[in-house]
């Protein structure tokens, strides 16, 4: 870490005492792999744990006397570890990387450029699209996979009330339009029963908000794309239905970021990532569920439409002959149907736009659902999108406190509001 200091980044990824205590411990230098042995990092759950270690065991049988070492976690113990990690110079050779810390690991200078690596195909991407994968004019990371903001809907649930939601079009897919028929919905619907969960914290239907309203999460120079009007107006969209007995309560699903078996069976509706559905889908094994993309306003501003980009990359630091194998590894992240066919798409649709259309092959009709609404999503004219700055990692808990004040009648929207903007901007002003 040559060009930021060790406690310095541990305060841009919010772990400054963790990273301090765990720098004497950690002393390897680079990859520290060798050209025959590769280090690969991920998370998730012990399902995909499983899927990807048995992918990594094929592309071992691929390359004969090649050894991959895996280092797994959840989410929130990976962010930790591989903190640690940076600060004893001991990354993995190949990593994924979290939507939070995509700035902060560049800052933290991590990333290898990628376009000069003779192993690694990039024909499958257009120039235009390699373009919008770079960080300040460097290919240095690409997507494993894109991710869209999504409406799960309970196909059952409708078909039990002889209900259908607002036809798919421009003049009724509407966030006024959807509102109103989930308010419907809910004075009819059975006990314990609403039309929607309270999930007014999740970031990527959030970030759809905005971008309709003209306005961005983040922007380019990496400060708050968005005013308190806007974040007021997506609180008091959430309490409209909340008032009117459509959406739960924070009591009713235990929390402001209910899990998916706890409101799965309680709701009509529910707003998220377009991945989710393969996961969670299959968790209520007797419902039909349907997905669409995100409501949009009458006069939404051009270019609205956007897709986040999951993105793994190769560690700066690694050995110079573990470069190339470093090299067949993401390719076989990103180009190869055998890793398609045994991890699946519970990490989102492949960005390779051949990959996409193997996965039709391979996917279950869940899943299918999913890739359609990021092909339509992805076919629709789309502004920039910048990615979170360094110093921003807790703005998603930031959020959280503030749909709690609202959701429990602790604060009025408009105070809410701004003071979640003073509290992230207050963050994001301490890390520059």
């Amino acid at each position: 870490m040559d060009h930021l200091n060790r406690r310095r980044f541990m305060q841009l990824v919010g772990l400054g005492a963790l990273g301090a205590a765990g720098t004497t411990a950690l002393t390897a230098c680079g990859g520290g792999s060798g050209g025959n042995s590769i280090r690969y990092a991920w998370w998730g759950d012990t399902v995909r744990q499983q899927k990807y270690t048995a992918a990594l065991e094929a592309f071992a049988q691929q390359n004969p006397g090649v050894e991959v070492r895996p280092e797994f976690a959840d989410y929130d113990a990976f962010q930790e570890r591989i903190t640690v990690q940076t600060a004893g110079r001991d990354v993995p050779d190949v990593f994924w990387i979290p939507s939070p810390h995509v700035m902060s690991y560049h800052d933290a200078g991590l990333y290898r450029r990628l376009d000069d690596i003779p192993s690694l195909d990039l024909s499958a991407f257009s120039a235009a699209q390699l373009d919008s994968f770079k960080i300040d004019g460097e290919l240095n990371t690409l997507p494993r996979s894109v991710l869209t903001a999504a409406v799960r809907f309970n196909q059952t649930f409708l078909d039990e009330a002889g209900a259908q939601l607002p036809a798919d079009d421009a003049q009724n897919w509407t966030w006024d339009r959807l509102s109103e028929f989930l308010i419907d919905y809910s004075r009819d619907a059975p006990p314990g029963r609403k039309g929607i969960h309270y999930n007014a914290q999740t970031d990527l239907c959030f970030e759809a908000w905005l971008r309709q309203h003209g306005q961005d999460l983040w922007t380019a120079d990496g400060r708050m794309g968005f005013d308190a009007a806007a974040l007021a107006g997506w609180f008091e969209w959430w309490e409209v239905l909340r008032r009117a007995g459509a959406a739960t309560n924070l009591s009713e699903q235990e929390g402001a970021q209910p899990e998916w078996p706890v409101v799965g069976d309680k709701v009509l509706v529910t707003f998220g990532n377009s991945n989710h559905i393969a996961d969670e889908a299959p968790m209520f094994p007797d419902y039909e569920f349907g997905l669409r993309p995100m409501p949009v306003l009458p006069d939404a501003a051009a270019g609205h439409r956007f897709g986040y980009l999951s993105r793994i990359a190769v560690y700066q630091g690694i050995d110079d002959e573990s470069v190339d194998l470093a090299g067949r590894l993401v390719q076989f992240n990103i180009n190869d149907p055998q890793m398609l066919q045994l991890v699946g798409l519970s990490v989102g649709a492949p960005a390779n736009p051949a990959m996409l259309r193997a996965a039709y092959d391979v996917a279950n009709e869940d899943e299918k659902k999913m890739l359609a609404v990021v092909e339509r999503e992805l076919a629709e004219e789309q502004k920039p999108r910048y990615e979170a700055p360094a110093g921003s990692g807790t703005w998603r808990s930031i959020m959280t406190r503030g749909v709690e004040e609202v959701a429990l009648e602790r604060a009025s929207v408009s105070d809410a509001a701004a003071r979640v903007i003073a509290d992230i901007d207050r963050e994001l002003g301490q890390a520059s």
